[in-house]
Order: structure tokens, then C-alpha cells, then sequence
């Protein structure tokens, strides 16, 4: 029995099997021959294809082009799957001869049965390959080298931008990165930089590419710089349209994971209108692109924009020593110290050092380098070429400015000795007077536009910022460049006469002269002789020389004078007579002069005039003064009240004075101070050696005494009673020195503007601002809101600056130095926030200050820098 059921099951299993490929070969047998007849027709079409392909291919390839990786592919594909066609179809035949002649029917149907199968599968593959090889294109262009190597030289000082800018390229979030910088400080050098590291290491990208954009790009030139990267540039490509090459270069770059270095970049370039796809946060596009101007980096849509700054002077004398080199240096004692003098004259300008260093390295004798220094000074740019090398590079930046507007307040710049802080209200003033901001006819108007000018020069990086937030100043070299503009490439009426802090001279002879502008100061000067013939001179700069004479006849020729300086000549008592003259003066200064009058060959008083005696000699220079009728800026020093009182009785002056200068009065006790709010440009006042003044208020004015008389009134008569409370609007910058029983300055709460504060050595002085003033309600009062600098010293019964705590949302900067009263500083936790406020003083003071909370202490305590 046990044998019988083992028997039943293999009949039934065999029989199981043999329904199966029963079933099988019907579905795989029965169309044997039309499925192989359908087989040869399908690959015939897709050898014709194949065919067809090749053909394009060898085309492109003919013209230097590259196969696409899926063409590839699908010729392989079809090589394959073609044979495994052609020999189904071989052994077709055969198949059908068994199927047809019968035969164990059994044994059979599994070969068949695989057979068909094979020939269905395989036409099924065919025909899905026929549809692959539908290629719109099947080459492109092929890609230049990975990273195009450029020839590099050692750097000095531009590592931590490079790591910088290396950091960025790892990272996701900084797709375009703008390097900016001034002409020759080291932007190329740095991208080679850049370029070389990446040869080196690609860190994931696939491709490098690199393009000097230059001033006068075009679209066109662009994309004809980005074909010959991408493997495009062939007589068939150039003659297609701009739209059809932004096609192109789109759809190869955008495959691809590259970094694009735009060399010189002068103005913004449309990525989108070269082809270019735009880096951003969601791609792995890289643009690192220089420019000399950081509008062009904002107008790029730069995310991070990088200025590229000058050496420091360790950096600087590396460079410049290796540019000189050691045989050089070492060849005389004298050389090496002298060759640090020469180094230092460029300023940390790699461009200036590397041409420098070059020109000098074979100068081994001290002499040479003596005289280098000497033409440096005098004329730069006959040294080494330097007009040639470097100014002509430079010139680009000053040729590019947008307007004769801007290259003119450019060069006026260079009337200032090197290194110096121009204040920017002051040098736009200049500008007003010189008739170059043509746009308003009012001063206070044009600082809008004249803001907007300096602006702009900061953006090209044709000046810098100075320390404090109201000065700007002018890059040693760049100031070169625009004085050898104005010296050799102007036409003679335009130029300039500069000899600013180059030397001591004791008598200078100014022979005639024919330029526009001339600049004598910070020499030392102290006489001044002759009498030159100017017609065409318009700005003369004199201040801060040792003056005591200015010869008479030395103005009678300078009728077209507009911007005259004095100020800052302690000796200098009086000027000659043809002053009077000048007619087209509109700025004047004669702060921290001698001078008390201005003699006029008419005059209208003898010089025993008794009340010219009681104004301290000052009433007759300001009758003097409002003959001037164009004048627009006015510095002066007044030492009386009464004189005061009558300089704003004319309203020309009174709306001109932007410094006032009121030493050693004595008249009074208090010093109504209400009269700065009837000066409408009043911007400095300087208040020195008022002994008797024990209060500057702000009380009544009589009326029936005239528009400005002063009267002694209490200090609380403004708190007291307050129809109106004035505000000096403009008044930005207040020292006091030596005014030693004035116990407080509360007037100043009400001068918003206020950007600048010393007071010095007024040993009465209790407060800066009293707490009687918090008696009375002010709208919106924020004390010292625009405060930046504050320095107080010898202060001895200072105990006060503000009674609370303040915000300081601008201070920068506080020096407090013999103060021992003054243990509480008006400041919080809050008065630190985004703000660095330095605090200098001593050891022993910054030990006792008692602060708000500890947490106030520990917020300044990083920012405090002994003086000790």
C-alpha cells in the first residue's frame, strides 16, 4: 500500500508539470514565427536608428564635440541586445522545425517554451530601445580642464581672507561672494589664490571657471569667454543668436557643480543674460567675483561681501623686502633702514610696494635710496615709472566716477596732507563754495548731495572712513595718483599747487602762479612774501602754520578767491589791506588766530574809537567781515560778549558762522547761551579761558536791547516758566577748557545733535548735566541720543554726568582722566547692547567705579583701556 500511494503521487506531479508547459508553450509557441518575424523587423528599425545616431555623433565628433554618457549607453544597449537578437532569429528556424515535426511532446515543450519566451522578452527590449534612441542631441562641447592653471606669486597678508573665502566655498549657504577692494591692494591675487587651491583640491566641484569681466564687458564678450570654458566656441556656435548660446551654456553649466571667478568686475553683470544659472542657497553654483566698488557687490546680490584691505606694516615690509631682496638690504648699513622709510610711503599697497621694491632692488648705495625718499615726497611719480606702473591703473577707478562732479571733489581731497581726517561737513562745505554742488543753491541743502558724493567715493574705495563717523580720509598712494592728476594731466588753469606737511619752511616766495587751487599747509610755515598774480586761483589753504606776516600785496591778484583758510596761526595778528577785496570769498577761517581785524582802506571809524575798545577790538572785524556779502562759512574767534552780541545783529553772518570760538570773556557771570538758536549752521563752539563765567543759561531776551543782547538771568528761568523751549538743531560738537567756576553745562540737553563733548580743566565743575533740569517736562527728551565721543579731564569736583542711565545708542568712545568725584557712569546693561563703547581712564578710578548691577560691570568691562 505504501508503495501504490508513492506511485500515485509522482503520476500526479508529473502530470501537474506537464499541464504547466502545456499552458506555457501556448502562450510562447503559438506566435513563435510571428514573434520572430516581429523580432527581425524591430531590430532592422533599430539598427537604422542606431545607424542614424552613429552618424551624428561622428559628425560632432568631427567638429571636436563629445558624445553625451546616455548616447553611450545607448549604443552599447543596442550592440548588446542586437546580438542577443541576431541569434534568436538564427536559431528560429530550427524551433519551428521542432514544433512542427512533433516528437515527444513532453520533452519538447520546455525548450520550446523558453525559447518563445526569449524571443518575446528580447522584442519587447527592442522596441522600449527604439524609443530610447529618440536623442534631440547627442554631443556637446567639450568641457575645457577642470581648473585653468595660472602662474602665481608668493602672498603676504591675504591668508586669512583666503581661508575666509574658502570656508564659503565649503559651505551651502553663500552662493556669490564679492571681493572688493581699492585698485592694486591684491583682489586678482587673492582669485589666483583661490583658482590654485581649488587645482589642488576641487572639494566636490566639478569644474572651474574663470573670466576677466573688465570695464567695458558686453553680454556678447562674456558669454564668448564662458564658450571657450564649456567647449562651445566653433564657427557653427558663433553664429548663433544670443538667446540660442544663453540656451547652451544653461543647459551644460546647470548639469554641472562649478565655481565661477569673475575677474574685474566694473558693473553689474547679468548672469541670467549670459546663460549663467544663478548660485544660491538651493544649488551648488559658486560665484566669487572682484571689484573695486562695493555698490557693484551689492547690485551682484553678493551674500557675503569681503573687503580687501592694505597690509599692516609688518606685512607691508615682508612684501616690500622680498620684493628688494636681501643682496640689496644687506649691501650697506644704512640701506635697510632707509628702505623701511620708503616701504612705509606706500602705504601697505601691495601694488606700490611690488613696483617699488622691483625698481629699487639692484639701488646699493645709500644715496640712491636718500633720494627716493626725497622724490616720494615731492613727486612720486618719477619714481620707477610709477605714472606709467601704477597711476594709470588707479586712474581707472577716478576716470570711471560717473561725473566731472565727482572727480572734481576727488582731487580737492588731495589738498589735505596724507593721513589726515577730513571732517566731511567741512571738506563738502569746500565743495559748496567751489561751486561744485550745483544742484542746490542753500548749504544745508547741498550736504545731501555732498553726503551722497562721499558716499559713493567710499564705495569705489577712493577714500576710507576715518576714526570717528564724521571724517573721512584719502589712502597715501591714491592721494599720489590724484595729485599727479591734478599737477600733469590737468590743463594749467585746473592745476594744483599742494605742499601740505611736506616740510619746514620758514619764508616761502609764491611766485605767479596760474592754477585753480594751492595748499600750503601743516609746513611750518612762517612768513609768506610777495605778491603773486592767481587769476585763476580759487581755494588756498594756510591753516596750521607758524604765520606771523603775510606780506601786503600778497592777496591783490587773487580776485576769483573762494575758500581762504587760516586758522590754527597762534601769531598771526593781522592781514594786509586788500583782504577787503576779495569779492568772491565765500569761506572763510580765522579760528585759533590773532587776527582782530581786518583793515579796510576806508574806514568809517578812527582807531581811537572807544567802543571798539569795549568790544576787545572785535567790532571792527566784524564790520569788516559783513562787507564779504557772498560769504557761506564763517570760523571765528570772538572775545567779548558785546561783540557777541553784535556779530548777530547782522543776519548775514549770523546765518554763515559754523565755528565760534569765545575766549576769555569777562563781562558777565552768566553767559545767556539762548542766542545759538538763532545761528542757523552754528556746528562747533568752542568755549576757552571764561574764568569769570559761572553759568551758561537760558533766560529771556530783551527785546528793546536788540535781537541777541545777553542778559544775566538764573539758569532755572528755563525750567521755571517755558512758553517755548529752543533747540540747537545743528550744534554737533562743544568744548570747554579752562572755564574754572562754571559749575555745569544743563544747557546742552537741548542740543540733540550733539556728537562731540570735552570739557577740560574747569575745576568748579559739579555736573555735566544738573538734576534740576528733570523739574520740567520735555517732549521726547533723549539726552546725548547721537553722542560719539565724550572726554573729560581735571575735572576735580566732578561727581555727575546724567542722573540715570542712558542709552548711548552712538557712543563709541569715553576718556575719563583726573576725575576722582565721578564714581557713577549713566550707564546699564542696555547702554552695551550693539555697541562697543571704549572707556579710557586710570588703574586706580576704573577700581571704584560703582556701577548700576554686576551685570553693567562685567558688560564693560572687556571695553575699559588703562592710560596709565
Amino acid at each position: 500500500m505504501g508503495n501504490l500511494r508513492s506511485i500515485s503521487f509522482s503520476t500526479e506531479d508529473s502530470v501537474c508539470r506537464c499541464w504547466d508547459c502545456i499552458v506555457g508553450q501556448a502562450s510562447y509557441t503559438c506566435k513563435l514565427e510571428d514573434n520572430l518575424k516581429a523580432l527581425k523587423k524591430e531590430l532592422a528599425k533599430l539598427n537604422a536608428r542606431r545607424d542614424d545616431v552613429n552618424r551624428r555623433v561622428d559628425l560632432a565628433e568631427q567638429q571636436h564635440m563629445e558624445r553625451l554618457n546616455e548616447v553611450q549607453l545607448w549604443l552599447s544597449s543596442v550592440q548588446t541586445v542586437g546580438a542577443e537578437a541576431e541569434e534568436l532569429i538564427e536559431n528560429g528556424p530550427q524551433e519551428i522545425q521542432k514544433l512542427c515535426s512533433g516528437g515527444c511532446f513532453f520533452k519538447n515543450c520546455k525548450s520550446s517554451y523558453n525559447f518563445g519566451k526569449q524571443v518575446t522578452i528580447k522584442l519587447a527590449e527592442i522596441v522600449d530601445l527604439q524609443k530610447q534612441g529618440d536623442f534631440k542631441i547627442v554631443a556637446e562641447n567639450k568641457l575645457a580642464a577642470q581648473v585653468d592653471l595660472k602662474p602665481t606669486e608668493p602672498t603676504v597678508g591675504l591668508e586669512p581672507t583666503l581661508v575666509k573665502v574658502w570656508r564659503l566655498l565649503e559651505e551651502k549657504d553663500a552662493g556669490i561672494v564679492g571681493l572688493y577692494g581699492l585698485g592694486g591692494v591684491g583682489k586678482t591675487t587673492l582669485l589666483t589664490q583661490i583658482n590654485k587651491k581649488l587645482s589642488n583640491n576641487l572639494i566636490g566641484y566639478d569644474v572651474v571657471l574663470w573670466v576677466v569681466v573688465s570695464k567695458d564687458h558686453t553680454i556678447q564678450k562674456v558669454q564668448e569667454k564662458i564658450d571657450e570654458k564649456v567647449g562651445l566656441s566653433n564657427e557653427l556656435w558663433k553664429n548663433k543668436s544670443c538667446d540660442e548660446k544663453v540656451t547652451d551654456i544653461f543647459r551644460i553649466l546647470s548639469k554641472k557643480k562649478f565655481v565661477l571667478l569673475l575677474d574685474d568686475v566694473w558693473e553689474r553683470v547679468d548672469l541670467i543674460k549670459v546663460g549663467i544659472p544663478v548660485p544660491n542657497q538651493d544649488n551648488s553654483f559658486k560665484l566669487i567675483f572682484t571689484t573695486r566698488y562695493l555698490e557693484v557687490c551689492a547690485e551682484m546680490g553678493a551674500r557675503e561681501k569681503i573687503k580687501v584691505k592694505c597690509l599692516s606694516t609688518y606685512e607691508a615690509w615682508k612684501l616690500f623686502e622680498e620684493k628688494v631682496g636681501e643682496e640689496t638690504l644687506d649691501s650697506h648699513p644704512d640701506i635697510r633702514g632707509l628702505a623701511k622709510q620708503v616701504a612705509a610711503t606706500c602705504g601697505g599697497l601691495p601694488l606700490a610696494l611690488i613696483t617699488i621694491g622691483r625698481a629699487m632692488a639692484c639701488k646699493k648705495m645709500p644715496q640712491d635710496w636718500k633720494y627716493a625718499i626725497e622724490v616720494l615726497e615731492e613727486f612720486p611719480h618719477k619714481l620707477a615709472r610709477m605714472d606709467q606702473q601704477m597711476y594709470s591703473l588707479l586712474k581707472f577707478s577716478y576716470d570711471s566716477l560717473p561725473n566731472d562732479t565727482m572727480r572734481s571733489c576727488l582731487l580737492y581731497c588731495s589738498l589735505h596732507p596724507e593721513d589726515f581726517e577730513i571732517n566731511t561737513d567741512g571738506l563738502i562745505d569746500y565743495w559748496f563754495c567751489e561751486g561744485f554742488l550745483g544742484e542746490f543753491d542753500n548749504i544745508s541743502r547741498a550736504r545731501m548731495q555732498g553726503h551722497n558724493i562721499i558716499n559713493s567715493l567710499l564705495n569705489a574705495c577712493l577714500l576710507e572712513k576715518g576714526t570717528y563717523a564724521e571724517s573721512v580720509m584719502m589712502h597715501d598712494v591714491i592721494s599720489d595718483m590724484a595729485l599727479w592728476i591734478a599737477r600733469v594731466c590737468e590743463a594749467v588753469e585746473k592745476k594744483f599747487l599742494v605742499q601740505a606737511g611736506v616740510r619746514s619752511i620758514k619764508a616761502l616766495d609764491v611766485e605767479n602762479w596760474k592754477g585753480v587751487r594751492m595748499s600750503l599747509a601743516y609746513s611750518g610755515i612762517e612768513d609768506i612774501r610777495g605778491t603773486p598774480i592767481c587769476p585763476n586761483l580759487q581755494t588756498l589753504f594756510l591753516n596750521t602754520n607758524k604765520l606771523r606776516v603775510i606780506s601786503d600785496g600778497f592777496f591783490q591778484f587773487m580776485h576769483n578767491l573762494r575758500v581762504l583758510t587760516l586758522s590754527t596761526n597762534w601769531e598771526l595778528c593781522e592781514l594786509s589791506e586788500e583782504i577787503s577785496e576779495l569779492v568772491s570769498l565765500e569761506c572763510l577761517d580765522l579760528s585759533y588766530t590773532g587776527i582782530r581785524e581786518l583793515p579796510i582802506k576806508l574806514n568809517s571809524y578812527d582807531d581811537a574809537d572807544e567802543d571798539n575798545v569795549l568790544y576787545g577790538g572785535d567790532k571792527r572785524l566784524i564790520e569788516e567781515l559783513k562787507c564779504l556779502q557772498h560769504l557761506n562759512v564763517l570760523c571765528i574767534e570772538l572775545k567779548s560778549v558785546f561783540a557777541l552780541d553784535y556779530l548777530l545783529s547782522f543776519h548775514n553772518l549770523r546765518g554763515c558762522t559754523e565755528e565760534l570760538h569765545l575766549t576769555r570773556l569777562q563781562e558777565t557771570k552768566v553767559l545767556n547761551v539762548l542766542f545759538l538758536a538763532n545761528m542757523e549752521r552754528l556746528e562747533s563752539l568752542h568755549v576757552a579761558g571764561c574764568d569769570s563765567m559761572e553759568e551758561m543759561a537760558i533766560g529771556k531776551i530783551d527785546k528793546e536791547l536788540g535781537e541777541g543782547r545777553m542778559i544775566e538771568t538764573s539758569s532755572l528761568f528755563l525750567f521755571n516758566s517755558n512758553p517755548l523751549i529752543p533747540c540747537f538743531h545743528t550744534l554737533s560738537k562743544v568744548y570747554l577748557f579752562s572755564c574754572h567756576n562754571l559749575r555745569n553745562v544743563t544747557w546742552l540737553i537741548l542740543a540733540p545733535n550733539l556728537t562731540w563733548l570735552t570739557v577740560l580743566s574747569c575745576s568748579r565743575m559739579e555736573e555735566i548735566i544738573s538734576e534740576d533740569a528733570n523739574v520740567v517736562e520735555i517732549p521726547n527728551l533723549s539726552p546725548f541720543a547721537k553722542l560719539e565721543v565724550i572726554v573729560l579731564q581735571d575735572l576735580s569736583k566732578l561727581k555727575s554726568i546724567y542722573w540715570d542711565a542712558l542709552p548711548f545708542p552712538c557712543l563709541r568712545h569715553i576718556t575719563i582722566v583726573n576725575c576722582p568725584k565721578l564714581k557713577k557712569l549713566p550707564l546699564n546693561f542696555e547702554s552695551a547692547k550693539g555697541n562697543k563703547i571704549s572707556i579710557l581712564g586710570n588703574e586706580e578710578w576704573w577700581k571704584e567705579v560703582q556701577w548700576k548691577d554686576e551685570a553693567t560691570r562685567v558688560a564693560f568691562l572687556p571695553y575699559f583701556v588703562c592710560d596709565d
